[in-house]
């Protein structure tokens, strides 16, 4: 074969294989479209991974962590993080902690812990926990094992351990399935009152219109956090009215979006075509005109869900909220901080927890926003 046969092969094998890579793309659906452009954005790739990770560890909470809600040491209160080892005197035994004893600091006078080298307890993993620690799996399997356990005697507290003597890990763990839920069922509710509301002020208009716009002026007239503040102390605190109070101040946003789709929509050639063919009222908006805000409605769902979660940790945090002994973040931060110069990772770890989660949800309502703008350039 010729130089010049060879410099028109290579050519055209890759204008084929140019051309089916174009066919492909130009027969992909919208969604297709917008998961191969979100998969272009790093960080909201990233944050996905990590938002994951927080919520199978919510998930898998109570195999996850050592000890359960209600269990606590006294004689560990305020205990820094308990190093693993996996050598002892150079010879390889496998993960181990080695015993605690406590010693007084030579500058400020109070008790420490320091590792006693001469006790040494292995750590097991998938085993039986202490009493106490027996929860149900997915609240229907009875179950008291654990993902990993030091030996009889020994203790593993990997973040160290609180004015209570309890295991920071642990709550940090099962705090996640506090922390992290609520906030979703509130939005949840959010996501049908919102639904409800701007279809019927965006379809109906006249005095409907009015009325709900009226309603959600007045909600935008307050701070979120003020707004929240205000619905708790009406309700009371708790689990359940903390989602209320999301779902109250997360509203306005929501309905405003999709009166505005349904107010753009409702003059269509299509929607006049199903009314001439009878479809109800209710078929034509939900049928025919909100799923044309599904893709809006995600990303501000996605953007919200931060914000949520850092309302409910700040309602904890000024007592309004989930109360103790229940580990919400919000909660272990104002337990934490009568000791934040002494023991500052009683406020350091569920603080950090509150800004990843709260940072990745930001990255990955940015990512899903640039994802679904038909103005920028498909990737």
């Amino acid at each position: 074969m010729s130089n010049v046969e060879k410099v028109k092969t290579v050519p055209a094998a890759k204008r084929e294989k140019a051309q089916k890579k174009g066919d492909k793309y130009y027969y992909a659906s919208q969604w297709s479209l917008m998961m191969r452009k979100f998969r272009r954005h790093k960080l909201a790739m990233a944050s996905t991974i990590l938002l994951l990770i927080f919520y199978l560890a919510a998930i898998f909470g109570n195999f996850i962590a050592p000890q359960g809600t209600e269990q606590y040491d006294g004689g560990y209160v305020n205990c820094g993080p308990t190093p693993v080892h996996w050598f002892h005197e150079g010879k390889f035994i496998g993960p181990f902690v080695y015993g605690l004893k406590t010693e007084r600091d030579p500058e400020t006078y109070m008790l420490v812990f320091a590792e006693d080298t001469e006790q040494i307890y292995r750590i097991r993993f998938f085993a039986q926990g202490d009493e106490g620690g027996e929860y149900k799996l997915f609240g229907l399997i009875p179950s008291n094992l654990h993902l990993f356990e030091a030996e009889e005697g020994g203790k593993v507290f990997l973040f160290g351990t609180d004015s209570m003597g309890r295991d920071l890990f642990s709550r940090v763990v099962l705090g996640a399935q506090i922390s992290l839920f609520i906030p979703v069922a509130g939005m949840l509710l959010t996501l049908v009152l919102g639904l409800f509301m701007g279809s019927l002020a965006g379809y109906f208009g006249g005095w409907v219109d009015t009325v709900i716009s009226r309603v959600i002026d007045i909600l935008l007239a307050f701070p979120s956090l003020l707004l929240a503040i205000t619905v708790v102390a009406i309700l009371g605190n708790g689990t359940q009215n903390t989602a209320i109070a999301i779902a109250i101040f997360s509203v306005p946003s929501i309905a405003r979006m999709v009166r505005g789709i349904v107010m753009a929509n409702k003059g269509a050639e299509y929607i006049q075509a199903c009314q001439v063919m009878g479809a109800s009222h209710s078929r034509i908006i939900f049928t025919h005109i909100i799923p044309n805000a599904v893709s809006q409605i995600i990303v501000n769902i996605t953007l919200n869900l931060g914000t949520a979660i850092l309302t409910a940790s700040s309602l904890s945090f000024l007592g309004l909220g989930v109360q103790p002994p229940d580990p919400e973040w919000g909660a272990m931060l104002s337990t934490g901080r009568d000791v934040i110069r002494a023991y500052p990772l009683a406020v350091f770890i569920p603080g950090i927890a509150v800004t990843l989660v709260v940072m990745s949800f930001s990255l990955v309502g940015d990512g899903l926003r640039d994802a679904l703008d038909p103005k920028l350039k498909n990737g």
